[in-house]
Parts: structure tokens; sequence; C-alpha cells
């Protein structure tokens, strides 16, 4: 094999046989490969793009560029994964939930990426838990508490760090083709038995269309699927936040409320939504309403909390974190209000630069190296077609410093229109699709 003859065959609109892509994907991960070859590859899918086949082969080959895991445990092993948004901590709710009903969830996850957050910097704002487990101490976690959210080792699916890191400077991030094989590369070495994937849409997600994340969507589903996972979507909205908070601390405080609490709303219901299509397609439910039944039923009876709490324990936190979390998530020095700058109805959310602004208090990274504030973020957040008189709050502002918090008060106020008229809401969930 030549990676020139690889990238010819790129250049020229054809797609490159599936022992090719598993011999690029190698070259990846062992060095083979050079980062000048690695960025011309990825721009030739990306200009060009692959057939439904060469995405299959290059997802599998990327999967197999390192470890795949196998579990052999007793019951089906499931997971979801997340386009990215704002206020969007599902992960933290469903896992622990879909473990109450009778399911295993080793969850590999990341870190904030842009605007949005990460399951992984949420979770590590709760005192003393660690998300970076060895491979053994994550197998104990699973198979005693049901689930565990950890972030990947270097040796699952290196031919995909590598390719991620040369997209990242060579403008081919956005490639249809390489998002799918990225996601479920990563996905698939878990040794998953059912995967949903949850597709945003929306000003705080990345895909902005219905269009662009129906084509993701088809994409990802497809590609699993013939990769032999089980795998459906939901593509769900992303106009405002999820959640009514942005911040991690802040956020896994909505998510206590939701385990502990029953706290209705968008988190709560997507969180279910997602979760019944996995047990239904598990075979733990009879179908999408069987399922969400039994979500519903653990999120309201304490089970789903009880696991949260075991797994909290199990990696390094607080033993009685599901009983006393108040006590401790840590809190920032500066709270105040957010007052709405004239009367009327709220129209429209700008979800990317409410995030941005949460990234500028310090709750997210600017550069890899940067040091994340728990405490800092949005919460009691507005919903769109709420009312609200001038002066009154939009949201409850946690900042680390009197500068940081002017700075995000104006990105407040600049990111939420208000009007006169009522607008229309848009649905939670715009479809599903198999």
């Amino acid at each position: 094999m030549d990676a020139r003859a690889i990238i010819a065959e790129l250049r020229k609109g054809k797609t490159p046989s599936r022992d090719a892509l598993a011999w690029f994907a190698r070259g990846l991960a062992d060095g083979v490969v050079s980062d000048a070859q690695a960025g011309a590859f990825a721009m030739g899918v990306c200009l060009r793009g692959l057939s439904e086949e060469g995405r299959v082969a290059l997802t599998l080959a990327m999967r197999d560029s390192g470890d795949k895991m196998s579990w052999g445990l007793p019951a089906p092993v499931l997971d979801k994964h997340s386009t990215g948004g704002v206020g969007d901590c599902v992960s933290l709710v469903l896992a622990p939930a879909l473990v109450a009903c009778g399911a295993y969830v080793p969850m590999i996850s990341g870190r904030g990426l842009g605007h949005t957050g990460g399951s992984l910097d949420k979770l590590e704002a709760i005192p003393g838990l660690s998300t970076s487990l060895t491979e053994a101490r994550f197998r104990q976690v699973v198979a005693d508490v049901g689930c565990a959210i950890v972030s990947a080792t270097a040796e699952i699916a290196p031919a995909d760090k590598r390719l991620y890191a040369i997209r990242d400077v060579t403008a081919t991030v956005e490639s249809l083709d390489l998002i799918t094989a990225s996601i479920l590369s990563k996905k698939l070495a878990a040794g998953l038995e059912g995967l949903v994937l949850d597709v945003k849409v929306g000003s705080g997600a990345f895909m902005k269309s219905v269009t662009e994340a129906q084509a993701l969507a088809g994409s990802l589903v497809s590609t699993a699927n013939l990769a032999g996972c089980p795998t459906s979507a939901v593509i769900s909205d992303m106009n405002q936040p999820l959640a009514p908070a942005l911040g991690n601390a802040l956020e896994v405080s909505e998510c206590m409320d939701v385990l502990c609490n029953a706290k209705s709303g968008p988190l709560a219901e997507l969180s279910v939504a997602l979760g019944a299509g996995l047990l239904a397609s598990a075979g733990l439910a009879k179908d999408l309403d069987d399922g969400a039944r039994r979500m519903s039923e653990v999120l309201t009876n304490g089970k789903a909390a009880e696991v949260f709490g075991r797994m909290v324990a199990a990696m390094g936190g607080p033993i009685r974190f599901a009983e006393e979390w108040q006590r401790f998530l840590p809190e920032a020095p500066i709270i105040r209000e957010v007052a709405a700058p004239t009367s009327g109805y709220v129209q429209m959310m700008d979800g990317e630069a409410l995030g941005l602004a949460v990234v500028g208090l310090g709750g997210g990274r600017q550069v890899e190296s940067d040091v994340i504030n728990p405490a800092v973020g949005f919460s009691e957040v507005v919903r769109l077609g709420d009312r609200v008189e001038a002066g009154q709050p939009l949201m409850r502002l946690h900042a680390a410093r009197e500068d940081a918090a002017l700075l995000a008060e104006a990105a407040v106020q600049k990111a939420i229109v208000i009007g006169d008229a009522m607008p229309d809401k848009p649905p939670l969930i715009h479809e599903r699709s198999r």
C-alpha cells in the first residue's frame, strides 16, 4: 500500500478499497502516514466524499486501529452519543436510569468543545471524582455499579485521535464522512450492543438546520447499523438551552433535581425519550411507550438517583453525594441576576453565544491547557415564549470576577431577543430515525 496512491484515488472521486482504508488507518495510528498525507486524505474526503461502503470501511478501520472492548455482561450493553449543545447534561441522567432499568452503560465521553459543554467536565465539578480510570477500574465500576462515564484511553481508536487533530488545523472538521467515522469509531470500540444518537439542531448546535441534522443522523444510523451495532437517532431541538442552566456544577445540580426530586422539563423529557428507544431496541421494554414508562418510573422512585450516587462514590466522589449534593458542589463568589432590558416575550436565543459567554467566564476552555472553573455559568435561564417585564431577571449569573461578570451580562442581553409577539415554540424532538 502507498498513501500517495490512496490520496490520488480520492482526488479522482473514487472511494479507496476496504483494505486500503484499513492500511491508512493503521498508518495514522503508528505514524507511517505523515501529517501532510493525513491532511491531504482529510481534504480529499471532505471535497470528494466516500461511498456508503467506504464510510463504513473507514469507521471500522479506525475502530480497529486500537483496543476493542468486549464485556460478557448478563444484560445488554448500551450507550448514547450527543452531537453537542448548551445545557445538555442528559448523560448524567440517562446512564443511571438505564442501569436502573436493567442495562449496563460503559460511557466513554468527551470534554467541552467550542461553545458546547462536555460530560467529563460536568462530572469533575463533583469534588474528588476522576473520569480518568484505568481500563481495569473502568470494568470494575461498570460490573459493580452498572455504569461509568469516563475519558477514552490513548489506546481507543488512535487513528481517530490523530486524524481529528489534523482536521482541526486543515478546515476539514465539517466533512460528514469524517464526522461519522470519528464519532462511531470510538463508540464501536467500546463493545456496545445498542446505541442511540442525539443529533442536535438549532442556534446552540453545530448543525443549524433540520436538513443538516437529518443528513448527519442518516449517515450515523446507516453506518452504525451496517457496522453491526443496532442504532437509532433522535433529532432534538437546541434553539435554547436544554436545561435551564449552563456551566458544569450548575448543570450537575439540574441533573440531581431530576434524579432526586423528579423535576419535570425538557431535560427529563429528552432523557426519557432517548432511554425508551434504547430499552425497546435492546428487548428491555416491549415498545417505546413501555420504555418511556419504565424510564419515568426509575426517575420518580429514586432508583436512578441511587445508581448515580454509587457511581460517583466508585469514581472517587463523595459517598453521600446523591443525598447532599448542594453541600458538595462549588459556588461562585459573584451571583446576581441579569435583568431584561425591555418588556415582551422571549422570541429568540443565540445558544452558541450563551455557550461562549460561559467559556468567557472560565467555565470552558479557550485553549487545551486552560483550567476550568466548575462553579461559573448561568442558572434559572428563561425559556422561549416566556413573558418578561423590563428589569425582571433573564437568568442568574455566577462569576468568579467582576470584569468577567460584566462581559457575560452584556453577552446575555445581546443573545436573548425580546419582542412584542409570542413566538412559535419549537418541538423538543423534531423526529426519530432508524
